[in-house]
């Protein structure tokens, strides 16, 4: 016999995170956010410092403090500034308003609609119950974007992404900016309709894999595992569902500052750090269950440390490098179509 739930309405509310996701009380995850909410405070006193004055400028000081990790109240100011999103928006006054003015796009609102509804069922701000929603924020964002980049119009993965911006920013036209930078300068061409820049960077992640960690390359060339299978999610929801909050966030704050480099050392970390137990795996299903199993558990768990290792764990990954490899990547790929 089930026994009932007599939680208080007070306990359930403890249960949701800062963000608006429910976790499980009394989980390891709770004791590790508590401890690092320490660290956030920390750092939040050295940030507090830094923005004080004048304009927030590139440098190897700035770069340091976003590798540590941005306090949440600072977090959509950063991510603005470094991504160029503010000064996007700056420039364009009223351009977001007079997207949501245009005339209705009856396709592209019904994709939206049906996947907003999809987006995040275990967030309570994302739920029509909820007052005020990111609902109808969200779909603003997304219709907003389709308008104004017709050759993507929307893309699923798309709904995602904007709303974890809308967590960070609380704001739909900064929210609509910062999805902008990230599409444009980031991952361009991962919504195309081709999806080309999604194809590219995963055989790029194949080649990087063969130099970092060749046993892994032999094993998914033994059992014929395409890299698109067990890593596709990964990078078109930028580990969104993939990683806990606290984690992708972190990666976000490096992503927008340092570039898309950041994807391909998250992915190899992952892979590195679990070598052993992926090379356990014997045939195609069990490959492809390893690569879930190694989004879980204490590594990524602690945001602080992962961060620490996608810096070491991976070693040297030059830029130079990773042009290089997308230019063989994108021949090969046009050879194949």
């Amino acid at each position: 016999m089930e026994v009932p739930d007599f939680s208080s309405d007070e306990e359930r509310v403890a249960r949701v995170d800062e963000y608006g996701f429910e976790r499980p009380a009394g989980s390891d995850a709770e004791e590790l956010v508590s401890d690092y909410q320490a660290v956030l405070s920390r750092r939040a006193i050295k940030w507090r410092k830094l923005l004080q004055g004048s304009r927030l400028q590139r440098s190897l000081k700035v770069k340091r403090y976003i590798r540590k990790g941005i306090p949440n109240e600072y977090r959509s100011l950063i991510w603005m500034t470094v991504s160029g999103a503010q000064g996007q928006m700056e420039n364009n006054p009223n351009y977001y308003k007079k997207l949501l003015e245009m005339e209705e796009d009856t396709k592209l609102v019904e994709s939206i609609r049906t996947d907003i509804n999809r987006t995040f069922p275990d967030n309570v701000q994302f739920r029509r119950t909820t007052n005020p929603s990111f609902l109808q924020p969200l779909f603003n964002v997304l219709v907003a974007y389709g308008n104004h980049n017709k050759t993507i119009g929307y893309c699923q993965g798309m709904n995602f992404v904007a709303g974890y911006l809308l967590i960070v920013t609380k704001d739909e036209e900064k929210s609509f900016w910062l999805l902008d930078s990230l599409i444009k300068k980031i991952v361009p061409d991962f919504y195309s309709p081709t999806m080309i820049g999604l194809k590219t960077d995963q055989e790029v992640l194949g080649h990087l894999v063969r130099l970092k960690v060749p046993a892994v390359a032999q094993l998914m060339e033994q059992h014929n595992v395409m890299w698109t299978l067990v890593v596709s999610r990964w990078f078109i929801c930028l580990f969104i569902d993939i990683l806990p909050v606290e984690t992708v966030l972190r990666i976000w704050d490096c992503l927008f500052y340092e570039g898309s480099k950041i994807t391909f050392r998250v992915a190899l970390t992952l892979i590195k750090y679990h070598q052993a137990s992926i090379l356990e795996a014997n045939n195609f299903p069990a490959i492809c269950e390893k690569f879930k199993q190694i989004t879980r558990g204490p590594l990524v768990q602690d945001c602080h440390g992962f961060m620490k290792k996608i810096f070491t764990e991976p070693g040297r990954l030059p830029l130079t490098v990773i042009a290089k490899l997308r230019e063989i990547s994108g021949a090969q790929l046009d050879d194949q179509s």
